[in-house]
C-alpha cells in the first residue's frame, strides 16, 4: 500500500482514481471531488476541506479525520466504508451508499444526512441539526446513540435501535419492520402510517403518537403526561406502565393501560372498531 503523509492536495480531483493508498496527516484543501472512483483507501488524522472528496469509493476506512463544512456531500454513491472517532461538520453525508460503519462519531450538522443508504451500522453515534435523516433506509442497526432533529427515519425499513435517545417530531413515518428498545423518543406524531412498529422498554412523550399504525407493538413502554390522542387508526397491541392523557379511536387489538384520563370512540372509530382496553389501575 502506498503512503502519503504530511502533504496538501487542492483543486479539481488531484488522487482521482487511486487505489490501496494510505492517507496520513494529509489536508485536502477547497476543490472537488479530491479521491473519486477509488478503491481501497485508508485516511487517517486528515482534513477534509473541499467539496465531495469520496464520490464512487469501494472499501475505505476513515479514522481520528475532520471533515469541515466545506466538506459537503463528502461520501456519496459508495459502499464499504469504515468510519471512527471522526467529526464531520458538513451537511448532507452519506447518499446512496451500502454497507458502512460508523463509530464515535459526531456530526453536529446531519441535515439531509444517510439518505438512500442500506446495511447501516451506528455505534456512540451523535448527530445534531438532523432534519429529514435517513430517508429511504434499510438494514440498519444503531446503538448507543443520540439524535436531534426532525422527520426522522421516514420510508425506513428493517431497522433496529437500542439504547437511544431521539428528539424528533414526524419519526418513523411509513417505516416498515422497525424494533426499538430501551429508548427514549421524544417529538410529535411519532410512528404515523408505520408497519410493524415494535417498542421494548421505551419512553414517549409528544402529541398525538402512534397513529394509522398496522401491527404496531409496545412492551413495558411509558408515556409522558403530554401524551394524548394516542393510537387512532391503529391495529395496536400494548402494555403501558404509566397513566396516558388520552386514547382516540384505536382500530383494533388490545392496550393495557394503569390509568387513562380520557377514552374517546366517536363515529370517526374504523372498523372494525374492536380494540379491547384494559384500565389495570395499577
Amino acid at each position: 500500500m502506498k503512503t502519503i503523509e504530511y502533504s496538501e492536495f487542492g483543486g479539481e480531483r488531484p488522487l482521482f482514481g487511486e487505489h490501496d493508498l494510505l492517507l496520513r496527516n494529509v489536508i485536502i484543501h477547497a476543490g472537488e471531488s479530491a479521491l473519486k472512483v477509488c478503491r481501497n483507501i485508508k485516511a487517517e488524522h486528515c482534513r477534509f476541506e473541499g467539496k465531495y472528496p469520496f464520490w464512487h469509493v469501494d472499501g475505505f476506512r476513515i479514522d481520528n479525520c475532520i471533515f469541515t463544512e466545506g466538506a459537503r456531500a463528502a461520501l456519496w454513491y459508495s459502499r464499504n466504508l469504515v468510519m471512527s472517532h471522526t467529526r464531520i461538520d458538513a451537511p448532507k453525508m452519506f447518499r446512496e451508499m451500502q454497507n458502512l460503519k460508523l463509530s464515535f462519531v459526531d456530526i453536529p450538522d446531519a441535515q439531509e444526512t444517510l439518505w438512500h443508504c442500506s446495511g447501516v451500522e451506528l455505534e456512540h453515534v451523535d448527530v445534531s441539526n438532523a432534519d429529514y435523516l435517513f430517508l429511504h433506509g434499510a438494514d440498519i442497526r444503531i446503538s448507543h446513540y443520540r439524535q436531534k432533529g426532525n422527520y426522522s427515519f421516514q420510508y425506513c425499513r428493517n431497522v433496529d435501535i437500542e439504547d437511544a435517545v431521539i428528539h424528533s417530531k414526524d419519526a418513523f413515518w411509513n417505516t416498515e419492520n422497525v424494533t426499538i428498545r430501551n429508548s427514549e423518543i421524544h417529538g410529535e406524531y411519532l410512528g404515523w402510517h408505520s408497519r410493524g412498529l415494535h417498542l421494548v422498554n421505551c419512553h414517549i412523550s409528544g402529541t398525538q403518537p402512534l397513529c394509522y399504525c398496522c401491527g404496531l407493538v409496545l412492551e413495558n413502554c411509558t408515556f409522558d403526561t403530554d401524551c394524548d390522542l394516542a393510537f387512532e387508526d391503529s391495529d395496536v397491541t400494548a402494555t403501558i406502565t404509566t397513566p396516558v392523557r388520552s386514547i382516540k379511536n384505536p382500530r383494533t387489538g388490545r392496550i393495557e393501560v394503569p390509568v387513562v384520563g380520557e377514552i374517546i370512540l366517536d363515529g370517526h372509530v374504523r372498523e372494525p372498531a374492536d380494540c379491547e382496553i384494559i384500565i389495570t389501575g395499577k
